[in-house]
C-alpha cells in the first residue's frame, strides 16, 4: 500500500503517525542528528547508548528507527523477534563502511592477542569481530576496566580513539577510519569563530580532529555536550558537532545562544546528510507499508550480539 505522503502537512503526517503507532504497537527512536520533525514525532530521543538501551528493553511489538543503518541494524540484533523498520535504508555510515570486514580481520590477526572495542558507529560484521562495543558516552568508562596490560584495538574512528588514548595516557592499535562531520572542523576556521564570539565556549565531540579538541572548553560524547549547555553558566557555545544537536539544546536552554562551529569559511555547517534522509514523510510510508526493514542473519546476529552485551554490562 502506498500515497502521496509528499501531498500530506507535518500536522496530517503527525496525526497519522501517531496513529499508525498506536495500532502497531510502534516504538519510535530518533537521534539527535535527525531534523526537527522526526524528533517531535519520536518517542524517544537520544546518542547511541541511550538509543540502545531503549532498544534493548521495551515492550513494543515494531521498533521504527530514525537513524543511521548500524543502529536500526544493532536494534535488530537486540530484537531478532521484533519488526525493525527504517525510514532510509539507504541512509549508511560512512564512518561504518570505512572498515571493511576482510581488512579489519586482517588487522586484528596482525596484533595477535588484542581486546578488540569497537565503536558502535560499526557494522554488524565489525562487531562479530569485536569483543565489546562501546559508544562515546561510555568509551573512558569501558577502557577504564580493562587491565593496563592488555593490549586493545580500536576501531573505527582514530580521532576518538586518539583521543582516549591522550587522556588516558593508554596505547592502542588505532583503525585509521573517521566520521566525515566531525573531522572536517578546521582548526583556523572554529578559531574564527570563537573569536567572532569571544563570550562563547568552544564545546566538540571527542570524534573531531586533535587539533580542534585541543582548543575546547568541553569535550563530550553528544549526551554530554547537551547537559553541558544545561548545566553551565556560559549563555552561549560554539558547538563542533552535528548541526542537528542544536534543536535540542534550543529546547533545553532556550535563553542561550548556540553557534553551529563552521566547517570551513565557505561552510557554516558539517552536516551527516545520511541523517538528513530521514523525512517524516519517508517515516510515515516506512510505518503504513512495514517496509524497509532491516534483517541480520542469525549466526552473524548472535556473533555481533556479544560485544553489544557486554558494552551495556559494563555500562553504568
Amino acid at each position: 500500500m502506498t500515497t502521496d505522503a509528499a501531498t500530506l502537512s507535518h500536522e496530517e503526517l503527525f496525526l497519522r503517525i501517531r496513529a499508525l503507532k498506536k495500532e502497531m504497537n510502534a516504538l519510535i527512536l530518533a537521534h539527535y542528528y535527525t531534523v526537527p520533525e522526526i524528533q517531535q514525532v519520536a518517542d524517544i530521543v537520544g546518542d547511541s547508548l541511550a538509543l540502545a538501551r531503549a532498544a534493548e528493553k521495551n515492550s513494543a511489538d515494531v521498533i521504527v528507527f530514525a537513524g543511521v543503518y548500524f543502529m536500526a541494524e544493532t536494534a535488530k540484533i537486540l530484537n531478532p523477534e521484533k519488526l525493525v523498520l527504517m525510514p532510509d535504508s539507504y541512509a549508511g555510515c560512512p564512518l561504518a563502511d570505512s572498515c571493511p570486514a576482510e581488512e579489519f580481520r586482517a588487522f586484528k590477526e596482525s596484533h595477535p592477542g588484542a581486546l578488540v572495542i569497537t565503536y558502535i558507529n560499526s557494522t554488524a560484521e565489525i562487531k562479530a569481530l569485536s569483543d565489546i562495543t562501546c559508544t562515546s558516552s561510555n568509551v573512558e568508562h569501558i577502557i577504564r576496566q580493562i587491565p593496563p596490560e592488555q593490549p586493545i584495538i580500536f576501531a573505527p574512528d582514530r580521532n576518538l580513539g586518539g583521543y582516549i588514548s591522550r587522556k588516558l595516557g593508554r596505547e592502542m592499535f588505532l583503525w585509521q577510519g573517521c566520521c566525515y562531520v566531525h573531522d572536517a572542523f578546521s582548526e583556523s576556521a572554529v578559531l574564527e569563530a570563537c573569536r567572532k564570539h569571544p563570550e562563547a565556549e568552544l564545546i566538540a565531540h571527542p570524534e573531531c580532529r586533535q587539533e580542534v579538541l585541543r582548543h575546547a572548553h568541553f569535550i563530550g560524547s553528544t549526551q554530554a555536550l547537551l547537559q553541558h549547555t544545561e548545566s553551565s553558566s556560559s549563555g552561549s557555545f560554539v558547538v563542533a558537532t552535528e548541526p542537528g544537536i542544536l534543536y535540542e539544546m534550543k529546547k533545553r536552554s532556550p535563553g542561550k545562544t548556540f553557534i553551529p562551529a563552521p566547517k570551513d569559511p565557505e561552510n557554516p555547517f558539517s552536516v551527516c546528510t545520511q541523517m538528513k534522509q530521514n523525512t517524516l514523510e519517508k517515516l510515515y510510508l516506512a510505518m503504513l507499508n512495514r517496509t524497509p526493514h532491516i534483517t541480520v542473519p542469525d549466526e552473524l546476529r548472535i556473533a555481533a550480539l556479544k560485544p553489544i552485551r557486554r558494552m551495556l554490562d559494563m555500562s553504568v
